[in-house]
């Protein structure tokens, strides 16, 4: 009974986002042990059973993990649509909220592609549309995963390898990530994105590198680091960045480095988006990852406004309601797609 009591103990402040250190790394322990999240299953399960089964049955099946997490976060922000008010519809949201996360845990310890003793195993961690994931790395090192994001690392003996060389820790993003990451001179960390990698000993920054944005941004918060290894032979030349500056780079455009407020860039790992004179074309893709919706415009001039305000643990209903308040739009819900018009 003890030890059920701290599983479901460890679980409940893994999902309430107020894990220290100390118990986010017994939370990865559980999660990432076949053995021991057996005892996460039934609980899941159990309250699992208790949804109408007309709803059950539009969930694909376990074996496929990253298409339940799809539909739940689909169902989170849009399925409960229809009456807003109704107590049980809003339990049913919470309790998809948990079943996400729960369900996350398990993809972050079974998502292992080579069990091969005599290789490195490799893992990947994922964070869907309409979700935050946090994990913590062998080394010790805190990683946010942003919404539909992707980090994938190797371990052996608790070091992450390149091409077998042990003398860096290394990990591939797709997506965003905030990084914490704890310090070893002689072991540096870096972070590969398709367009250039990152290079630190020990800092706290930022990497938005989603595939379609077709730009790489780096934000750091504290310390420094290198950015290397440009796409395209852009420059052979590493750029090094102090807290309170941003990279990016695109391409077609080359780099650019400026001064910026970190915490507008990296608010969203607490559940806070900032957006100051921001087009629609682009909060509308944030939003799209945030809630886990499909957003589609009907009206394409309405992607040229711009709009300012943040948000923070408001609906993807009432952000609309707020835009449309300020802005000559109006929206309207079918099935799970919103439709953005001009008004």
């Amino acid at each position: 009974m003890q030890k059920s009591n701290n599983i479901k103990e460890i679980v409940e402040k893994y999902v309430r986002g107020e894990s220290n250190r100390k118990e986010l790394e017994k939370a990865m322990e559980l999660f990432a042990d076949p053995n021991r999240n057996l005892g996460i299953r039934p609980v899941l399960f159990r309250y699992w059973e208790k949804e109408e089964e007309s709803k059950i049955k539009e969930l694909p099946p376990l074996s496929n993990p990253e298409m339940i997490l799809d539909k739940i976060h689909h169902r989170i922000h849009l399925g409960a649509t229809n009456n807003p008010r109704s107590s049980s519809g809003k339990w049913t949201v919470n309790f998809l909220k948990v079943a996400a996360i729960l369900i996350l845990g398990l993809v972050i310890g079974l998502l292992i592609h080579n069990l091969q003793k005599s290789e490195p195993i490799y893992y990947t961690a994922i964070a869907p549309k309409g979700s935050i994931s946090q994990m913590i790395l062998p080394d010790s090192t805190i990683v946010f995963l942003n919404a539909g994001s992707e980090l994938k690392y190797t371990e052996t003996q608790g070091t992450f390898l390149l091409s077998g060389i042990q003398k860096q820790r290394t990990v591939f993003l797709s997506g965003e990530a905030w990084f914490d990451v704890t310090r070893n001179e002689k072991k540096p960390f870096v972070v590969h994105t398709p367009l250039y990698d990152v290079k630190v000993l020990g800092t706290q920054f930022n990497v938005k590198a989603y595939p379609k944005d077709n730009e790489v941004t780096t934000t750091l918060e504290k310390g420094s680091v290198q950015i290397t290894s440009f796409a395209n032979g852009t420059t052979d030349k590493p750029q090094t960045l102090q807290p309170g500056e941003q990279l990016a780079y695109r391409p077609n455009e080359g780099i650019t480095v400026q001064t910026v407020i970190p915490k507008m860039f990296t608010a969203w790992k607490d559940n806070k988006l900032i957006f100051i004179n921001m087009n629609l074309k682009e909060l509308f893709v944030l939003l799209e990852r945030k809630y886990g919706v499909d957003i589609e415009v009907a009206d394409n001039v309405v992607l040229n406004y711009h709009y300012d305000s943040t948000i923070t643990d408001e609906s993807i209903l009432e952000v609309l309601d707020l835009i449309a308040e300020t802005l000559p739009i109006r929206y309207k819900i079918e099935g799970q797609t919103v439709i953005i018009q001009k008004r």
